[in-house]
């Protein structure tokens, strides 16, 4: 069965392929030609990871490997750290997404976004941030739960569960008239108070992240990405707010004098940073504020039948932005600022294998290739605060790997084509094998 085939069945079919997966008592060797560690700038020595239980014990040659260890021998394969999605949002299953937050419940939606998940685990994604979601309540927080918590098996997720905006901003509803009176997918909060409630709110339910619109967006309706939408006594006080819990704040930002403002407020991303200039990119490199640019999705709705309710703003984008913002990332690059792999799609959206293009986005800005694979791997996780545990094979870490065909430093595109995929040492999709979803699921209770 082909991987496109695999993809097109349901998710209960897929979990139907094989038996509920059981933890193994011997060590796994996974063989390869070559390993992307995460931390090198080139190649590891080694041409064999071994992984006991969840963790990886060892990383060295064929000699390291124990009597008794199943092996699995993978070629001419590259094995590198399960890829992270810094920037996702399963949520939203179809483009137009908020008529989808009108249209669908919760439940439906926490389903869609399940499935999506699941689909990016096969293609090689074991780690997630939720970047806010076109959801009433808080789905994402709860998927999060039932993965954490084995009912099903599913990427590491972290995020979180609304973004926060103004009246009238890029997470509001601006195409209705005013008698109409609607749920929007962001929560709006107006003023230094009403932030600060947002803020206490979002945590209550479960949210890891605080999400700030701090300007407009390109893909909703009735907002301009180059408007500032939060004063700076608004940023203080959710980035105050925020801290004082503990959390960290990602501000989405297009507009110069909004991200030189969130940056000065202390977030620990800048999302999107579409005008950022020089100055601004120096002072995200002092201050070690992570940039995810999520270029590939501009690129993504300029093609043929991907289509956005606000297609206007793309297409004025791709004429006449893009060329300049790959300029921006590679100086980005060049000023030490932690550029990290991020989509900004759906998971239902797009075919899971094209996420990886947006490591190809970072090679044609003139990022070199590894640079760009540990953007999606060490840097990721570091953003998240996961990279004690993620983000690179080392010994000790948890075995969250992946392999690719030949050597993606020749050939960026081979991310597009994930072999094997382990989580937490549970070998989830390997060659010649059918795909396994099944959710570890606790035993039952004995009385």
């Amino acid at each position: 069965m082909t991987r496109h085939a695999l993809l097109a069945l349901p998710v209960t079919a897929l979990l139907a392929l094989l038996p509920l997966a059981i933890a193994r008592s011997a060590p796994t060797a996974l063989v390869a030609a070559h390993v992307i560690d995460g931390r090198s700038d080139t190649f590891s020595s080694a041409t064999v990871v071994l992984v006991d239980g969840d963790h990886i014990s060892a990383i060295g040659d064929r000699s390291i490997i124990p009597a008794g260890a199943e092996v699995v021998d993978l070629g001419d394969a590259t094995l590198m750290p399960g890829m992270i999605n810094a920037h996702e949002h399963p949520l939203m299953y179809t483009s137009d997404y908020q008529n989808a937050l009108l249209s669908s419940s919760s439940a439906y939606k926490a389903l869609m976004g399940l499935a999506g998940l699941q689909r990016l685990l096969l293609a090689g994604w074991t780690g997630v941030r939720v970047m806010g979601d076109a959801d009433v309540y808080y789905a994402n927080q709860d998927l999060r739960r039932a993965i954490d918590g084995g009912v099903f098996l599913g990427p590491h997720i972290t995020g979180a569960g609304h973004y926060i905006s103004i009246t009238g901003g890029g997470g509001d509803i601006n195409y209705l008239s005013p008698e109409q009176t609607v749920h929007p997918d962001g929560l709006i909060a107006d003023g230094p108070e009403e932030i600060r409630k947002a803020v206490r709110t979002e945590i209550k339910y479960g949210a890891d992240w605080i999400k700030l619109l701090v300007t407009g967006a390109f893909e909703s309706v009735g907002d301009d990405p180059r408007n500032i939408a939060f004063s700076p006594e608004e940023l203080r006080a959710a980035v105050e707010e925020a801290s004082r819990h503990g959390v960290p704040v990602a501000a989405h930002a297009h507009a110069t004098e909004g991200i030189k403002q969130a940056v000065a407020a202390g977030v620990r991303s800048i999302e999107h940073g579409t005008y950022v200039d020089d100055a601004t990119l120096h002072e995200m490199a002092r201050r070690g504020t992570f940039m995810v640019p999520t270029i590939y999705l501009g690129d993504y709705y300029a093609e043929p039948g991907h289509t956005l309710r606000a297609q206007d703003k793309n297409d004025e984008y791709i004429k006449h932005g893009r060329a300049a913002f790959l300029a921006t990332l590679l100086r980005a690059h060049k000023y030490g600022v932690k550029l990290v792999i991020g989509l900004d799609l759906g998971g239902m959206i797009a075919d899971p294998a094209v996420y990886a293009k947006e490591f190809a986005v970072f090679v044609e800005a003139g990022i070199p290739p590894m640079a760009a694979i540990q953007a999606g791997t060490r840097v990721a996780a570091e953003l998240m605060r996961w990279d004690d545990r993620l983000g690179t094979l080392e010994r000790g870490k948890q075995a969250d790997i992946i392999a690719v065909p030949g050597n993606p430093l020749n050939d960026i595109s081979a991310l597009q084509r994930v072999s094997l995929v382990m989580i937490g040492g549970h070998l989830v999709k390997r060659p010649g094998v059918p795909v396994s979803l099944a959710g570890m699921l606790p035993a039952p209770a004995t009385h």
